[in-house]
């Protein structure tokens, strides 16, 4: 039986979007680990599984992919702290039981990315979009308010990563060659610092525990595996489907927090999120009609 391109498609996106859902599962499961420890791990085991992905796919031509010029290279180094900064902020969140944060972070990043979008690359927002834009804002200043406490984990990552597109979208390299090279200049960082952690008896990492190893190095595929399902998604879908079930993601992730995990889920918890999600629906209602406009010939 011959599955289509499209099933194919939204097959691939299902799975990133689900592994990326579910993903506080996994480091929960090595929450004993400090976060700066696991980060080390993720960004070697990237550039492991990584390097084999690309090993495969080009083989020979590898290394004619892997140039670059030392100009992007210096972008990609930028991008690629800002991709260590984000991974840090969320398993920081997931292993001090904050992973209703990393949810409402999520949700607010599409909408703080065009924001960006507007400020760097002069894009245009319907009406509608840009009420939708003010209107998670102001959820998101309504919790600051009420609970007392900024909102940092869920602003830190949806800014971080919104960063991190601005300076993606500027560099014409393929998601898995920029990801490659983003893990291999934080490398010799995170080498450096799990010599220091080993020096000052802290790596919890140890040989004689091989299960917890196993699962420090399965941070590279929970890293490579939803990577490369989102890019055969992208292939074979519009830009506006992935659109929309990249609120997938932290829908599961804010089931895991209110129904697995049980944190506190309070009435201004409720107002913070419904502002959110009134937010992201006026603006893919307004992305919806614009593109539905666009195809319609005059």
């Amino acid at each position: 039986m011959k599955y289509s391109e499209q099933s194919v498609g939204l097959a691939s996106a299902l799975g990133a979007f689900i592994c990326w859902g579910l993903a506080p599962v996994y480091f929960k499961l090595i929450g004993q680990v400090g976060a700066d420890e696991i980060i080390a791990h993720r960004v070697l085991w990237s550039v492991v599984f990584l390097g084999l992905v690309l090993l495969v796919r080009h083989r020979r031509a590898m290394l004619s992919r892997l140039t670059i010029a030392p100009r992007t290279l210096l972008a990609l180094l930028i991008s690629g702290s800002l991709i260590v900064v984000n991974w840090l902020v969320f398993i920081y969140a997931v292993n001090s039981d904050r992973v209703l944060s990393t949810s409402l972070g999520y949700f607010i990043n599409p909408l703080v990315t065009v924001v960006f979008g507007m400020a760097f690359f002069r894009e245009r927002l319907a009406p509608v979009q840009l009420m939708g834009v003010v209107v998670a804002a102001l959820g998101t200043i309504y919790m600051t308010i009420r609970v007392g406490e900024f909102p940092w984990i869920a602003l830190g990552l949806a800014l971080s990563f919104a960063l991190y597109s601005v300076v993606r979208k500027l560099l014409d390299v393929g998601p898995m060659v920029g990801l490659f090279w983003e893990t291999l200049l934080m490398a010799p960082l995170a080498i450096m610092w799990i010599i220091w952690l080993s020096g000052q008896s802290e790596l919890a990492f140890d040989p004689a525990e091989p299960g917890l190893g196993l699962l420090l190095a399965g941070t590279g595929l929970v890293t490579v595996v939803p990577l490369l399902l989102f890019a055969a998604s992208v292939r074979r879908l519009s830009l506006s489907t992935i659109g929309i079930m990249q609120y997938l993601a932290p829908t599961i992730t804010f089931i895991l927090a209110v129904f697995v995990y049980a944190e506190p889920f309070s009435l201004d918890h409720a107002v913070t999120f419904a502002c959110i999600w009134i937010g992201l629906f006026l603006f893919s209602w307004g992305g919806w009609v614009r593109v539905r406009r666009a195809r319609i010939p005059v």
